[in-house]
């Protein structure tokens, strides 16, 4: 059973301290912050632990922003549905300019959600200010919280306030031996159709309409007497193309689902190539150690221009060469070429990411490696690798005591996890490497 994060939305007008709440949230001292670089990179979320409560924080933008939108009903719906989502949500407002209109507006707007709304007024320094937050209990909330997001005033009282009562949410248990694959990639890209053409039928929404897809939808599916759970979720979109609020909240899912599976399948655009987005959308799952299949969708588009292939090829070897351990098929959803055959390269990547390495065997071989390749000499001395022991699989993650870990060099990391994968059969997966200090005399390789 894995425990799973609420989902913790900051509303509220402009300039109100919004963002400011976020950063010191997800900064202080006494709270576990995830700053892998697929969240610090957006500022969309942040991932943190308080009181033993996993949360994740979600920094909105101001609501009138709304008011610039050509398509305000619909966006206005959307950031309804996006609230309605949320487990709990923090309305801030402006202490020192008083209730606003807006602030009306949204107050009306939370107090018919079935939600725990908790009211806070910012901007409020000392408790010789206080006072000013008394005037937004006409907003109909039972309490009102007084805090600074700059400076920290009763911010550690308000969000036990937010945690107290709070349950740990549990995922339901997996299917035993069922692997998990998320779909990703930019809009419009294929996801629901790739996973309608292994289904067989509509099971999902599709539309040529980019975005059509809001939330992860999960799909149980059996193939060759193994069972798989297929995630299908929103298009990643760049920052400075979420124009809709609740994009966001699609590319938190999105981005969650990739907690949950074993196998990220990153599907890319034949015809339109390679992107910027493609890369950070791989980088979302390095980052989280997930095995990844690069599926090149839309194949049918280009299968007789064999110069746009050699471009996309050229492409896909230079920006995405970070996972270039990653196998690479293409196929149509469209028209179901090769799109059985992704099953084949699942089953490769989910045996190699699930591999467990005896000690003996793990020691053996890098002694051979080390004995072969010693790691350089730095002023300080060279590193020395005492034992090594698999810690993890799911990526297969080793622990290696030495010396000193300071006199690692990132290339010779780079070298040892190349020489595991070749001598473990490991090529189609993430290896992680941990290196730990040991202070006692052990034989050395």
């Amino acid at each position: 059973m894995e425990k799973m994060a609420h989902l913790i939305v900051i509303v509220g007008m402009p300039n109100v301290g919004k963002s400011t709440l976020f950063n010191r949230l997800s900064k202080r001292k006494d709270a576990l912050v995830d700053n892998r670089p697929g969240i610090t990179r957006d500022r969309l979320y942040a991932s943190i632990t308080y009181g033993g409560i996993s949360l994740t924080l979600v920094d909105t933008g101001g609501f009138s922003d709304l008011d610039q939108c050509p398509l305000l009903n619909q966006v206005r719906d959307q950031v309804i549905k996006a609230l309605d989502e949320a487990d709990r949500i923090i309305f801030m407002v402006d202490a020192r300019n008083g209730i606003m209109p807006g602030d009306e507006e949204i107050a009306d707007l939370l107090r018919r959600r079935q939600k725990k709304i908790f009211l806070v007024a910012n901007k409020i320094d000392g408790h010789e200010h206080k006072h000013l937050a008394f005037e937004f209990y006409k907003l109909g909330f039972d309490e009102v919280f007084a805090i600074s997001a700059a400076h920290g005033y009763g911010v550690r009282d308000f969000m036990q306030a937010l945690i107290k009562d709070t349950p740990i949410i549990k995922e339901k248990k997996p299917v035993e031996n069922q692997i998990r694959v998320s779909i990703l990639g930019r809009p419009n890209v294929g996801k629901s159709s790739l996973i309608n053409r292994i289904l067989g039928h509509e099971r999902l929404i599709v539309s040529d309409i980019p975005g059509t897809t809001r939330d992860a939808i999960d799909t149980p599916f059996q193939y060759r007497d193994q069972d798989f759970l297929l995630i299908d979720t929103a298009g990643i979109r760049r920052k400075s193309k979420v124009k809709e609020k609740i994009d966001k909240f699609s590319m938190i899912k999105a981005i969650q689902s990739l907690e949950r599976c074993h196998v990220a399948i990153i599907l890319l655009d034949a015809f339109d190539g390679i992107s910027e987005q493609d890369a950070r959308i791989c980088g979302y799952a390095l980052d989280r150690g997930r095995a990844v299949i690069l599926v090149v969708n839309k194949w049918d588009l280009i299968m007789n221009d064999k110069k746009k292939q050699q471009l996309l090829n050229n492409a896909i070897e230079r920006q995405l060469q970070f996972v270039s351990y990653a196998p690479k098929i293409n196929l149509s959803a469209l028209t179901g070429k090769r799109v059985m055959q992704l099953f084949d390269k699942i089953d490769l990547v989910y045996k190699q990411y699930s591999q467990q390495i005896r000690t003996p065997e793990l020691n053996n071989a890098l002694k051979k490696i080390i004995e072969k390749h010693p790691p350089p000499r730095t002023g300080r001395g060279r590193l020395k690798v005492l034992y090594a022991t698999q810690t993890y699989n799911k990526p297969p993650t080793f622990t290696l005591f030495v010396n000193n870990p300071d006199l690692l060099y990132f290339s010779y990391e780079r070298f040892l996890i190349n020489q595991i994968r070749a001598h473990f059969s490991l090529l189609n997966t993430p290896v992680k490497l941990n290196f730990k200090k040991r202070e006692f005399k052990k034989k050395t390789f």
